[in-house]
């Protein structure tokens, strides 16, 4: 095959720039396979503090962390805007794995200079509802963005919604906790989150419930991912946490 003047013209004007796009496509192509992965997780912000957030210079991989509501967490992740989220609640997309790792308890604690003795005496005796009368009255602290705890608990002791305004609305639970160090007023809160600052004694544990009220923590992943690799590392990193604390 013979080319004409005007395929020779043709050739010249575009041969430099395919040979450019060639030159593109394989930079890309190189670049794309030494980047690091960018893994996206959704969980609630004290999980992340307590669990991860010490890990994370030591990941061989790039990693974003999103909090918000759990609803809005299975939302992103079912669309493919989150690689796993860390949740107490299972959704019923489709295309989501539930895969179930430890359990969390929600417990009543107290400020470290609380006086527990009007609390002990209604327990000793039963008087339920007396104690959730007293509890009423106290200092309360709890959370801007979810007071969820606090509803569930009252409302499977106490077999009513709380009828009360916590005092103090702070950012977080790690807000909480640092605030009832050495003083006083009460809250409820998941146990994991809580034991050191007991264990240190600068809080109480005051009451499990007549009934412990314990949550199911899941790994929320979608069936086919690509990730695979980082998400098993996150999960132990998981896994390795919550038995130190079990133990």
């Amino acid at each position: 095959m013979v080319p004409t003047e005007k395929g020779k013209i043709l050739y010249n004007y575009i041969v430099e720039p395919i040979q450019k796009l060639e030159m593109a496509e394989q930079h890309f192509l190189k670049r794309s396979q030494s980047e690091r992965p960018t893994i996206s997780v959704g969980m609630c912000f004290e999980t992340f503090q307590y669990t991860l957030e010490e890990h994370i210079p030591k990941l061989p991989f790039n990693l974003i962390i999103k909090f918000g509501e759990y609803p809005q967490m299975q939302h992103d992740l079912d669309n493919g805007l989150l690689d796993l989220i860390v949740t107490p609640q299972k959704g019923n997309q489709k295309n989501l794995l539930y895969e179930p790792f430890s359990t969390e308890r929600i417990v009543l604690i107290a400020g470290g200079k609380t006086d527990l003795q009007p609390i002990e005496s209604l327990l000793k005796s039963a008087s339920i509802a007396e104690l959730g009368a007293y509890l009423k009255e106290q200092l309360w602290y709890s959370t801007t963005a979810d007071m969820e705890h606090m509803k569930n608990f009252w409302k499977k002791n106490f077999k009513e919604h709380p009828d009360f305004r916590p005092n103090y609305l702070v950012p977080n639970i790690s807000s909480i906790i640092r605030c009832l160090s050495d003083g006083v007023g009460f809250s409820i809160v998941p146990d994991f989150l809580c034991r050191e600052a007991i264990d240190q004694q600068k809080i109480k544990l005051v009451w499990e419930g007549t009934e412990p009220m314990d949550n199911t923590l899941y790994f929320g992943t979608r069936k086919n991912t690509m990730y695979q690799e980082q998400l098993n590392r996150l999960e132990m990193i998981f896994r390795e946490k919550w038995e130190k604390v079990m133990s």
